[in-house]
């Protein structure tokens, strides 16, 4: 669990935050997985917006919280917790009913939704490349300076994940998302599908026949790939049927709802990805 030492806070006044307080973004995968589940468990708590779109979370004030510069942030009775996985397994300690991890999977839940989390840079570069389109803009070579040299400590040392993080933006800046990027990160994605495809002709979901933080988790990755043009319906038609019957619940539904700009720039990307034949199915041709 990715828990701030006091030391590593550096933004002081969330230390005194009462409640279950959630900094976040709305189009945010991982903030949607985590509103997603507070939902579910019928937890109140306080809404912080980050917009991610300006840059807010490249502020001193939000790398003070979290100098990994993502969402969502947890603080709970001046508790920091950052990384999602990390947050609602802690909240499913905390609050445990209802129960969304199976008592049969509690020790190996950490494993399965590191899965998903291994695959974030990978729902990006699809995210990037098909769904967010001309909304998916460059970062400012200054900010990325300004982030990378932020001295912000984890658990009271240099944090190394911010790597990754780095690495994908001057990559973006650089050259985009390749054609070679999306094939690689869609046949990772092909592979733990075609699990979760064989695990729904036994039971209505991944881990059975209750909802779990599995469903949770990857019901927005699903989301994602479906409104980018992840053939599904070819490959993985049970798949299908269990995000629509998820979809369907307004706990998920409401969760990500997509702006009518959004919506206008995703429809005018698929549009023109289908005239020039760059479309996510051509590309991948499963």
């Amino acid at each position: 669990m990715t828990r701030l030492i006091e030391d590593d806070i550096r933004t002081k006044e969330v230390l005194e935050w009462r409640g279950i307080n959630l900094l976040h973004f709305s189009g945010s995968s991982c903030s949607q997985k985590t509103r997603i589940f507070l939902n579910l468990k019928g937890i109140e708590w306080v809404s912080h917006p980050v917009n991610l779109a300006t840059g807010e979370n490249y502020s001193d004030w939000f790398l003070g919280i979290n100098p990994r510069g993502l969402v969502p942030v947890l603080v709970d009775d001046g508790d920091v917790h950052i990384e999602s996985n990390d947050i609602i397994q802690y909240l499913e300690k905390k609050f445990p009913l209802p129960e969304l991890i199976p008592a049969e999977y509690k020790e190996l839940a950490p494993k399965l939704l590191r899965e998903e989390d291994d695959l974030h840079i990978d729902i990006r570069n699809i995210s990037f490349r098909f769904l967010f389109g001309k909304l998916a803009r460059k970062k400012e070579d200054s900010a990325l300076k300004k982030f990378e040299e932020d001295l912000g400590t984890i658990e009271g040392k240099k944090d190394n994940h911010k790597v990754n993080e780095l690495k994908f933006y001057k990559d973006f800046n650089k050259e985009g998302i390749t054609n070679k990027s999306v094939i690689q990160s869609a046949l990772k994605f092909k592979k733990v599908y075609d699990g979760f495809e064989s695990n729904l002709t036994k039971q209505p979901y991944f881990l059975g026949k209750e909802l779990s933080l599995l469903d949770i988790a990857w019901f927005i990755y699903t989301h994602r790939l479906i409104l980018s043009g992840y053939p599904f319906k070819k490959t993985h038609p049970k798949v299908v049927n269990w995000y629509q019957n998820l979809l369907k619940r307004e706990e998920f539904k409401k969760e990500v709802n997509e702006s009518l700009i959004l919506r206008n720039v995703r429809r005018l990307t698929r549009f023109q990805d289908a005239i020039k034949g760059t479309t996510l199915r051509k590309i991948v041709n499963f």
